[in-house]
């Protein structure tokens, strides 16, 4: 059965999904990459944006992979397509990702602004979604049949989807970091009272990567 997945998601020590002012020379904010750094150096990594190298068969790798494997559709936060706001003025903006970017699959942005569908190189199509979480979700399931769908982020799009107890599993990868200030992911959410139970956990020189998976709740 089809699930509704966080996967990859790096997280500071002090809980933090991405940095402070972000922009299009910050995209994740200011010291944001820190939170990513389990992630650059691996092949998972390098063959998404078309580079050779990259670690191979390390921890690290095997959760990024898993992160980008068996997803048939995503959803993201207009923060995560890029920094324009208000009306879409023109189709300038075409994301953060170039002309192939790496979804390889429909593509839902959450906005409060219609567009009309925006047709990538690699399989991609990015679908502008004004009806909120639950029109982008059921259009997400219907486009990845029985694979699963991916909650790309940011952090605003995936606290809404916990809070609405939509996720079925989260990986998250808690990389040794302090940001200090930034998006906090997890405050005022009660994971437990959610269903969630820590299913796996490992750690690599660069994260402790822990997988989340919602089950039924002891009475």
């Amino acid at each position: 059965m089809s699930k509704v997945r966080v996967a990859g998601f790096g997280l500071s020590l002090d809980g933090f999904g991405a940095g402070i002012e972000q922009s299009l020379s910050d995209p994740v904010g200011k010291r944001g990459p820190e939170i990513f750094q389990w992630f650059f150096h691996t092949r998972t990594f390098c063959s998404m944006h078309g580079q050779e190298g990259g670690t191979v068969g390390d921890m690290d790798d095997e959760f990024a992979h898993r992160a980008m494997d068996n997803f048939g559709a995503f959803i993201l936060g207009r923060n995560m397509f890029g920094p324009v706001r208000g009306p879409w003025m023109d189709g300038s903006w075409r994301g953060w990702w170039g002309n192939n970017p790496p979804y390889h699959a429909p593509s839902f942005v959450l906005t409060h602004h219609e567009r009309e569908p925006l047709v990538m190189e690699g399989g991609t199509t990015f679908y502008f979604v004004t009806g909120g979480i639950d029109e982008a979700l059921a259009r997400a399931r219907k486009a990845a049949g029985s694979k699963d769908v991916k909650i790309g982020g940011g952090v605003s799009t995936v606290r809404q989807y916990l809070q609405a107890g939509l996720i079925d599993s989260v990986h998250l990868a808690l990389v040794p970091v302090l940001l200090g200030q930034g998006e906090p992911l997890l405050h005022g959410l009660d994971l437990h009272a959610l269903g969630f139970c820590v299913t796996d956990r490992k750690a690599s020189e660069y994260a402790t990567h822990f997988v989340l998976e919602k089950v039924a709740i002891q009475s």
